[in-house]
């Protein structure tokens, strides 16, 4: 989990990965963008509808913008250099 500047994980930071950590990352980037709080709002609130909508909490999860957008993109390690602000939003 991102809570911008942290990474909150049982594993330590050696156990993650690349990938888990810049998909952590593009999550910062995300809550900056957005000013944290209304992150964290919308990103419930999709939770919230994609739950509705696919009737299994994981689903909900994987199918969450922010979610698709962080995946699509944790093996690309250049990936936050190019990144243009809301990307996140060609995955709704």
């Amino acid at each position: 989990m991102a809570i911008y500047p942290f990474i909150i994980s049982k594993l330590r930071k050696a156990e993650l990965g690349e990938e888990v950590i810049l998909h952590e990352k593009i999550h910062f980037r995300q809550q900056l963008e957005m000013l944290y709080l209304p992150f964290f709002v919308c990103y419930y609130m999709e939770y919230l509808y994609r739950w509705m909508q696919h009737k299994n909490r994981y689903e909900a999860y994987k199918n969450i913008s922010f979610e698709r957008e962080a995946y699509a993109h944790q093996s690309d390690m250049a990936y936050l250099t190019s990144r243009k602000p809301y990307r996140w939003i060609r995955f709704i």
